[in-house]
């Protein structure tokens, strides 16, 4: 059994905590939280042991991994600490809000050879594993363009209060939604090198953006747009899609649905030339525990086999989730320009 704790337990938090408690190879020892009224209820409706202080626990509960859904200002700190006592780390995106914090943190879990991983789901997605296995495969050919998405109704009032409108926070669209894309773009296509051009607009907020606009280019030399608004109500919820155009065919893709279209017959086993249509319940493995997507379980699922030495530890770790903080940093400083 890994013994995994829990610091902060706000959505994501508690998400992560239902997944763990009832993992078969997780024992959760222990959930720190700032707030009274959260560690109280959980006291009162589960069997978790709660703490205010997550040193405390650390220090009482001794696990062997700790989950990070604190608020992004904090991670750096936390995680630094985490890593000099030995312990494997999952942290919630985004990584740092600092990109050479982040830097110090990939060179120190390195030394101490410690699994981490960071909460980009979209990895963990059917369809996008299958564009990534049709790209690596070379079936779409040279890549020319592409086109990384996401649209919802996460500010859609002026509303100001919340972590969303404070940028120490972690708010605003870049960091909390445009990131995911990006994370996306450099797992697909390649690592993003250069920010050609970058508008970010406020609709809404006051003090942060609620749309993110780019023009980015690749370390391979791929140019491509980013194209993220979260104030778009005519979403029920966050829409992610990835747009990939090659000499040899041509790829749309979301969560939910993949259609590709290849020039050729020279395509992969289960398609054919022409237009093609897979839906993400044809390309999702089951999950043990199911909640609000499989997804969410299999990347929990992912870093436990990493610990135990099942799988290696190459899927989001801080490395990735640092090379998109670097494109977050660069697109603001572009912006500025």
């Amino acid at each position: 059994m890994i013994r995994v704790a829990l610091i902060g337990a706000g959505k994501m938090g508690i998400s992560h905590l239902a997944i763990l408690g009832a993992h078969p190879d997780v024992e959760v020892v222990g959930v720190a939280d700032t707030s009274k009224l959260v560690t109280d209820v959980l006291q009162k409706y589960t069997a978790f042991n709660c703490y205010a202080d997550y040193k405390k626990m650390l220090e009482v509960t001794r696990p062997d991994a700790v989950f990070v859904a604190a608020p992004t200002k904090y991670h750096g700190d936390i995680v630094r600490e985490l890593i000099n006592k030995g312990v494997h780390v999952f942290v919630e995106k985004p990584f740092c809000l600092n990109p050479i914090e982040g830097a110090e943190l990939v060179k120190l879990v390195k030394q101490k050879g410690l699994v981490n991983q960071v909460g980009y789901h979209n990895k963990f997605i059917g369809t996008f594993e299958e564009v990534k296995n049709i790209v690596k495969g070379g079936y779409l050919g040279d890549i020319q363009h592409f086109v990384g998405e996401s649209y919802g109704p996460v500010v859609t009032k002026r509303k100001q209060g919340t972590w969303r409108s404070n940028p120490e926070e972690g708010g605003g669209c870049l960091l909390d939604y445009a990131s995911h894309v990006i994370d996306l773009i450099n797992y697909l296509v390649s690592p993003v090198k250069n920010i050609k051009g970058a508008v970010l607009k406020s609709i809404y907020s006051d003090t942060v953006e609620d749309s993110v606009y780019s023009l980015l280019e690749t370390e391979n030399n791929i140019s491509g747009v980013l194209s993220v608004n979260w104030s778009d109500e005519t979403y029920r919820k966050m829409s992610t899609s990835i747009t990939i155009i090659g000499s040899k065919g041509k790829i749309i893709s979301d969560a939910s649905e993949l259609k590709v279209y290849f020039k050729n017959a020279e395509c992969p086993q289960g398609y054919s030339k022409g237009w093609n249509i897979k839906y993400v319940t044809d390309l999702t493995e089951g999950v043990d525990f199911y909640l609000r997507g499989e997804e969410y379980s299999a990347q929990v699922d992912y870093f436990i086999k990493a610990i135990q030495k099942k799988v290696p530890n190459n899927k989001n770790t801080f490395e990735s989730a640092w090379l998109t903080d670097k494109v977050i940093g660069q697109i603001k400083n572009q912006n500025k320009n």
